[in-house]
Formats: C-alpha cells, structure tokens, sequence
C-alpha cells in the first residue's frame, strides 16, 4: 500500500480546530524530539486561522510536517480514519494520534514507541488510568466522569483497558492495514474505544504506558454532553454486534 518511504518511520496525526494558540508551539515540540517524526495536521475548516499557522511550518521544516484541509467539523473519528490512510499511504510504521493543546507531553511520543519495539506491542496507549489517575487541573466531575466511562466501558465489552477513551495511541501499520477503517463506525470520542476494542478482538498485543494528563492551558476544550453520550450509550451496540462478528486472529503474526 505504501507509495513513498519517509526518511522517519513514525507519523504524528494532529486533529485540529481553532488551535491557533497552541499549533505552532505542538509542531516545533513534536519536532524537537531526540527521534525524527512527521507530522500530519487534519485541520476542519479553523476560522482562528490555524491552517495558515501550519502551512507557516510547513515552510519552516519542509517535508516533516503535512496538512489535510477539511470543509469543515465532520468528527474525530473521521479525521483519524482519514490520516491514518495518508499515513499508511506513505510508508509510516508507527502511527501516532495526539492532542495539540499539550494535555500530552510530546516527550511521551517516544515512550509509546520505544514500547512498541521493545515490548513488540501492536497498539500502544499513553494511559491516565493504568496506575491510579494521573489528571492534573481538570475539573473532579469531569474525572470521574471519565474515569468511570473507562471502566463501563470495560465492564461491558471486557476489553482489558484502564484507559478505552485515551486519545493519545501508537499504533503499528499492520493494525492499521488489518482493520477495516471504513467499518469504524462512531465519530466521536467513542471512535477511540472502537479503535482499541477492535484491534483487541483481532487478537494484536495492546499495552498501557502510565502517563501524566495535563488540561489545556490555551483554547477551548471540543469536549460535550453529546460526544460523552456516544461513548456510553455506543458501547452497548459495540458488544452487542461483536456477538455476531467474526473477528480475523492476528496474535500470531
């Protein structure tokens, strides 16, 4: 599938939306790391003028950083799904997903992948759960909402992930190819239990990496009841189809 082989072997896919605070400084830090990466920006149609800040750094570090423009809002799940294509499209073997408000620490990026190699995992999650909550300065009933939206969602599927919602992931190309991406089906944060739960279904190795969340200093939060409402209430749709689905074994390979 690969088209072109990158000087990195590891891409970074960026969603952003009125980020124009924080575009700029995520870019450079990401690029900033002992080990080269890329980075892909999917940008929806920003008002703030974020995409023009991309383009900036485009020009600033040719051929590392990238930039899919979009009409508009259309979901986090489907601007993955479209970077995770353009990443497999051309050569990438580790293929990361972060936020650009800094509530991953970049240095964190390397973390996720030196436990690919080392621990030969699949799908690597920078986890907030696997050891207690490590969430600085959000607001406790968003903690606990999250928190026990993790573990619902565990109960219920019996995927053996602290963290199912973590949008901070490492994945392995061949995950990737595997799955069929156009089969995801949410769109928003219930996007990324789907990711985890069908990658674990297949049988790939998925491991937690403990990891500091920080809340966003600049921007505002894309976070609403709506997208919450998705996670909790998809899941059960999520378990009930698995019944009926056959899921291709990939432990071995």
């Amino acid at each position: 599938m690969s088209t072109t082989t990158p000087a990195a072997d590891t891409a970074v896919i960026i969603p952003m939306y009125n980020e124009c605070e924080n575009a700029a400084a995520i870019i450079d830090a990401v690029l900033a790391l002992s080990v080269p990466v890329d980075i892909l920006v999917i940008d929806d149609n920003s008002p703030d003028g974020t995409a023009a800040i991309v383009k900036s750094k485009m020009e600033e570090y040719p051929g590392r950083v990238h930039l899919i423009e979009r009409a508009g809002k259309l979901g986090l799940g489907t601007a993955y799904i479209e970077g995770f294509k353009w990443c497999l499209a051309h050569g990438y073997e580790f293929i990361c997903e972060m936020d650009a408000d800094f509530s991953h620490n970049p240095a964190d990026l390397l973390r996720l992948r030196s436990t690919a190699i080392d621990d030969k995992a699949d799908v690597v999650i920078g986890s907030r759960y696997v050891s207690g909550v490590n969430v600085v300065n959000w607001p406790m009933g968003r903690v606990l909402m999250s928190y026990y939206a993790s573990k619902y969602v565990r109960l219920i599927t019996g995927l053996p992930v602290h963290d199912t919602t973590a949008g901070f992931v490492c994945y392995r190309r061949r995950v990737l190819e595997a799955l069929d991406l156009d089969a995801i089906r949410f769109k928003g944060y219930a996007f990324q239990i789907e990711m985890k739960f069908t990658a674990y279904k297949y049988g790939f190795k998925v491991v937690e990496v403990p990891i500091i969340f920080v809340n966003r200093v600049l921007g505002t939060s894309k976070m609403n009841s709506g997208i919450f409402g998705e996670a909790v209430f998809g899941v059960i749709r999520l378990k009930w189809d698995s019944l009926f689905r056959h899921y291709p074994d990939h432990s071995a390979k």
